[in-house]
This record gives structure tokens, sequence and C-alpha cells, in this order.
């Protein structure tokens, strides 16, 4: 294996596995949402733009990263890819105040969301093998989370 194709590897999976947080054993996802805390945490201080670019910018990491992630891991979706993971928190947490009780909820609503994936977001995940697929599901989940994470903030009083 040649200097570049080694560097690249690294960087590839450097960046899917958040830094090598996806590797953690037992639950990689929630290892990796877990790690998106400092960011959510950051952003939450740029305003909604920020935030906004902050969350897009990430989403395009995903798509160019996973895809050769799965290559180079050998499997599809595989558990060490969690950029995902921390992009559909990210979605779940957008515009709530950066709150220990608000991190902890949305981590929670987020986390079932994706381990379940009640209709329709297991059919954001289906048919492929590339970085949307890799994505889709999550970020699907980000969205439906972030509308749970509303409707519970309303009925406890907004934070």
């Amino acid at each position: 294996m040649g200097a570049e194709n080694r560097g690249y590897r690294i960087l590839i999976l450097g960046l899917a596995t958040w830094g090598g947080v996806g590797f953690l054993p037992v639950m990689p996802g929630t290892w990796g949402a877990l790690a998106a805390l400092p960011l959510w945490y950051y952003l939450a201080q740029t305003g909604p733009w920020g935030y906004g670019l902050g969350v897009a910018a990430l989403i395009i990491l995903g798509l160019k990263v996973a895809g050769p992630a799965q290559e180079i891991l050998g499997r599809t979706d595989h558990p060490a890819i969690v950029v995902d993971e921390v992009a559909g928190l990210l979605i779940t947490l957008a515009g709530v105040p950066p709150t220990w009780e608000h991190a902890v909820l949305g981590l929670v609503i987020f986390r079932t969301l994706d381990i379940l994936k009640p209709f329709p977001i297991r059919r954001f995940g289906e048919g492929g093998k590339g970085g949307l697929e890799v994505m889709a599901d999550d970020v699907a989940a980000g969205v439906m989370g972030r509308l749970v994470l509303e409707v519970v903030m309303i009925f406890w009083g907004r934070g």
C-alpha cells in the first residue's frame, strides 16, 4: 500500500468514524452521537445561520466519506461509520437551548428513532451502498427526532 493510499484511508476513516469514536465497542452509534455534543454546543453559539451551515457542511462531508469508508471497511453501513449519527443528532438538537437537559432528551429521542427505524425512516436507508444511503436514514431520524423533541418541549414548557 502506497503512502498516498494509506493517507487517504486514514483521512476517510478518521472523518467517517468521527476521529475513531466509531471503533469504540458495544454501541458505536451512541458513542458517535455523544461525541457530537461538543460540536452541538459550539454550533449553538453561532446562531441559526452558523448552525445551519455547520450541519449542512457535516452532511456534505458524510455524503463524501461514508461510501469510501464502506469500501475500506468491507461492509455496507459499517457500524464504525458514525458521521451519520453526528449529523442526525445535530438535526434533532437544532434550535434548542444548549443545556444538558436538552442534550440528554435529544440524544435519547434521536437514538431511539435511529435504532428502531420506524416508518418512514427505514425506507431512507434501503437499496444502496453509497454515502447517501448511510446518511439518509439518520438525517430522517434527526428530522423526526426534532419534531418529537419540539412536542416534548411544548409540554415541558419550552425550556
